[in-house]
């Protein structure tokens, strides 16, 4: 791409705006909920297991979901080791921290593979946490990464910047790199996101990223990615196949029923789940609700739409939807023709039933405090099943007898 091309500025600009539901408007968007909520007579939910969690955030207009997810997952974590007790002692880690440093790894990654890796707003979980492993954390009010002035994350700019230069470099019109490329890379993120502390004082103690990392009591290593396909053996792992999972992070391949029992484990034993799937479907609403009805999803018109639909449709509002039963034969077909991919990251943190007795996950989107459940969501267990591409647990969040079948107890 030409960076100094109107054309391809406008076509790139295009692109960021149509990906995952990591991006898009969100601001707008939940501005206008009232126009399609729920009835409350019609759902009625009861929590049957809860976790704790911490404050729904705002990725705003940026594609950063992965690890608006990812640091909520851990931050949940943190909660569980320490067993803290008082809100007001919940960490707050900086998202655009891990976004700061992964985007200077994918920078260099992607020189070296002379332009063939993806390089775009998204990534997973899997980047989250091997970025945590490398650079540590920092405190929230110690690096808001905001240095362009907006109150929230808005990157297109960023983003596009970003791609420019480095598609420049690959290039390399000297016939040789020279070795201060990657400075403007820096630079770029100075610019944006402000200069990383080297150091920084969270309730009177001075830490360094990766001393407040150490701090936090958990162990990095610990953590680990299953998914359920049959183009790959079970009880072995793969690297998904899509364009963020540009680290190809691992993840253990499950039958669909082992997969699920896993979220159901993890939930009930006081553990949290970071979710990564498919949020396309008409049936994920603006009001907080994920059913996986037989309906397709409308990709025409506004990138709001595109996800929720229109402000005046209503197809997953009533509990008594009929859902499509969603077999490991549905599951591949899905992967396969691709109307399931890499949508969208969440935090699925909890199990509820409605009042008919129907499961739903509880889960904690990063879209701030938009719809009904403000920022939180019910999906059923169908739309699980069927558009969850991987999740990442705690090792002690997997039942005993699946670690035995993949030789890790």
């Amino acid at each position: 791409m030409n960076f100094y091309s109107n054309t391809d500025m406008k076509k790139l600009y295009i692109f960021l705006a149509a990906l995952a539901a990591c991006f898009g408007s969100v601001a707008a968007w939940a501005q206008n909920q009232s126009a399609s909520a729920p009835n409350p007579d019609d759902f009625q939910f009861t929590v049957v297991k809860e976790n704790p969690i911490t404050s729904v955030k705002n990725q705003n207009r940026s594609g950063t979901c992965w690890c608006f997810s990812s640091l909520s997952f851990l931050e949940s974590e943190v909660i569980r080791v320490k067993g803290l007790k008082d809100p007001a002692l919940y960490p707050d880690f900086s998202e655009m921290f891990i976004v700061r440093k992964s985007y200077y790894d994918r920078a260099i990654e992607y020189v070296r593979m002379d332009g063939h890796l993806n390089f775009a707003v998204g990534s997973d979980f899997g980047d989250a946490i091997e970025t945590a492993k490398k650079y540590g954390l920092i405190d929230q009010k110690a690096y808001s990464g905001l240095q362009y002035g907006y109150d929230l994350p808005v990157q297109g700019e960023l983003d596009a910047g970003l791609k420019g230069y480095v598609s420049a470099i690959v290039k390399n019109p000297n016939n040789k790199l020279t070795p201060v490329w990657p400075k403007g890379v820096d630079g770029i993120l100075d610019a944006y996101m402000g200069e990383v502390p080297e150091t920084f004082v969270v309730n009177g103690v001075t830490y360094t990223p990766e001393s407040y990392r150490d701090a936090q009591g958990l162990n990095l290593d610990d953590y680990i990615g299953f998914t359920s396909y049959t183009h790959h053996p079970f009880y072995t792992q793969f690297a998904m196949e899509v364009c963020d999972n540009w680290r190809h992070s691992l993840s253990w391949n499950l039958p669909l029923d082992e997969f699920m029992s896993i979220m159901d484990y993890a939930v009930n034993n006081g553990y949290t789940v970071a979710w990564g799937g498919d949020v396309s479907e008409t049936g994920f609403t603006r009001n907080g609700l994920a059913i996986l009805i037989d309906t397709k999803a409308s990709t025409s018109g506004s990138d709001q739409e595109r996800w929720v639909g229109k402000a005046d449709e209503k197809p997953a509002d009533k509990p008594a939807v009929k859902e499509i039963e969603v077999t490991q034969e549905l599951r591949q077909q899905y992967y396969d023709e691709k109307t399931s991919t890499d949508d969208h990251g969440m935090h699925l943190y909890g199990i509820a039933k409605d009042q008919n007795g129907k499961k739903y996950y509880m889960i904690k989107n990063s879209w701030g405090e938009a719809g009904v459940y403000k920022g939180l969501w019910y999906m059923s267990e169908e739309f699980a099943k069927g558009k969850t591409l991987n999740i990442v647990v705690h090792k002690n969040a997997v039942p005993k007898e699946i670690l035995k079948k993949i030789g890790l107890k």
